[in-house]
């Protein structure tokens, strides 16, 4: 969510979290993992196009749900967000 390094941040989707920003729902994950022997609580998707490659939002969307659906995440909580640096877009996913 850093903008001093990107052009544009943009946080897409929280879903499954009480919280509805990034860090309340990174916190609460951290949280949920103290009670257990949890060490690694959160999983990462970076989606990063080709440079001169334009993806729409459904396009990413679309491609995340074929990618949670594949590593058997369906259902789990999840964050989207997009950042745009030096004119490209990216996607970040965390589950």
């Amino acid at each position: 969510m850093n903008v001093t390094y990107n052009d544009r941040v943009d946080l897409h989707d929280v879903r499954g979290f009480m919280a509805d920003t990034l860090y309340g729902a990174f916190k609460e994950t951290e949280a949920m993992a103290k009670g257990t022997r949890c060490r690694q609580y959160l999983f990462s998707l970076s989606l990063n196009p080709l440079e001169k490659s334009f993806v729409s939002t459904q396009g990413f969307e679309a491609a995340i749900n074929e990618i949670e659906q594949a590593l058997k995440l369906v259902g789990q909580p999840r964050a989207i967000v997009f950042h745009e640096k030096a004119g490209r877009r990216h996607a970040h996913v965390a589950f």
